[in-house]
């Protein structure tokens, strides 16, 4: 009797194999300990699209979407920063994002911290 042998597997379809495996891993990895401890060195700044955003809600007229709502700006350098459009474009410290004032837009006023706001009926 002869000594059959099985088909082999070939070289591309190991590396193919092993490619596989290592993207599994990676994203196991990913959704597990989280993409920003596993990705550090990519960019999270998002200040185009924050100042993208003031402006499709200036252009709009979108009152709570330029005065009310929160967004979190994560400039190259320093913290994040949650503020307004309003805030952003009104405080000198965050000019150099340049978001813009919106003069189509009025605010309603906002009560300082500690003020009440005054009720109906009283």
């Amino acid at each position: 009797m002869k000594n059959k042998r099985g088909q082999g597997l070939s070289t591309n379809a190991i590396i193919l194999i092993i490619l596989g495996i290592v993207v599994l891993v990676f994203l196991i990895l990913g959704f597990t300990i989280g993409w920003s401890r596993l990705l550090p060195f990519l960019s999270r700044q998002n200040v185009d699209s924050v100042v993208n955003g003031c402006v499709a809600s200036c252009s709009s007229g979108s009152i709570y979407g330029f005065c009310t709502q929160v967004r979190e700006l994560i400039p190259a350098e320093g913290d994040s920063i949650e503020a307004t459009c309003k805030e952003f474009a009104t405080n000198p410290d965050y000019e150099k994002y340049g978001i813009k004032d919106c003069p189509a837009i009025t605010c309603p006023e906002t009560p300082a911290e500690g003020e009440e706001t005054p009720t109906e009926g009283t």
